[in-house]
């Protein structure tokens, strides 16, 4: 992640999560629960949550696992990941976060059951070695998890993208003071593989037996399941 982009999210963090809310209509909650769901996790498992910012998707892993099982949710911005534990704290969900880059995890090979990743593999600096670097921590026959958006095509394509170019950074500047971070975000989706693409660059790492693509509200985002060779 470049210094400039690492600050965006810094300055944004604050207004993080009510904006998400608005410029999604609440629907990346939904996705949250099917990447959940999708994941396979259950009951007792070991779930790393890399990219966590304010902790949305590792605390509905906690839901899952329950107080048996241990989520760790990871983010490369500390001004992100300080909202976490609070979020955490008042839904009386034992969640541990720390501060740690995804393409270089500090966690010791093979140790958790599921590792996730959500709308954060396209601000990695290599999303191959990162996808790679997901499976080196998670056991054989776990799965990786990556929520990410795609490029939706025909109508509705052509909607969301006029949606993201010309709606999308003035609520964002209107609601963080940052029109640069909600223009990021439409320019990065458009160039980042999607679909068969992306399930391809998981599989030519050599990390995973099989890697599957399930499309969401007609392929405006992805759910990538990996399970680990």
């Amino acid at each position: 992640m470049s210094e400039q982009v690492h600050q965006m999210f810094t300055q944004i963090a604050p207004r993080y999560d009510a904006t998400n809310d608005v410029l999604s209509m609440g629907v990346h909650r939904l996705w949250r629960r099917v990447a959940v769901r999708l994941s396979g996790a259950k009951p007792g498992d070991a779930v790393l949550d890399c990219a966590t910012g304010t902790g949305d998707l590792a605390l509905a892993f906690k839901r899952t696992v329950g107080p048996e099982g241990e989520v760790l949710g990871t983010d490369f911005n500390a001004g992100m990941l300080s909202f976490a534990p609070k979020k955490a704290e008042q839904a009386g969900l034992a969640v541990k976060f720390e501060v740690a880059d995804a393409m270089k995890l500090p966690y010791e090979s093979s140790r958790f059951t599921v590792a996730s990743i959500s709308f954060g593999i396209r601000n990695v600096d290599d999303p191959r070695a990162c996808v790679a670097e997901l499976a080196r921590v998670v056991k054989p026959g776990g799965r990786v998890v990556v929520l990410e958006f795609g490029q939706p095509k025909g109508v509705f394509g052509a909607l969301f993208r006029f949606y993201a170019r010309h709606v999308m950074p003035l609520l964002g500047q209107l609601l963080t003071g940052s029109r640069a971070a909600y223009e990021y975000l439409p320019r990065t989706m458009a160039a980042f593989p999607a679909g068969e693409r992306f399930t391809a660059m998981m599989s030519d790492t050599g990390k995973y037996a099989k890697a599957e693509a399930h499309p969401l509200l007609w392929g405006l985002a992805y759910v990538y399941v990996g399970t680990v060779a």
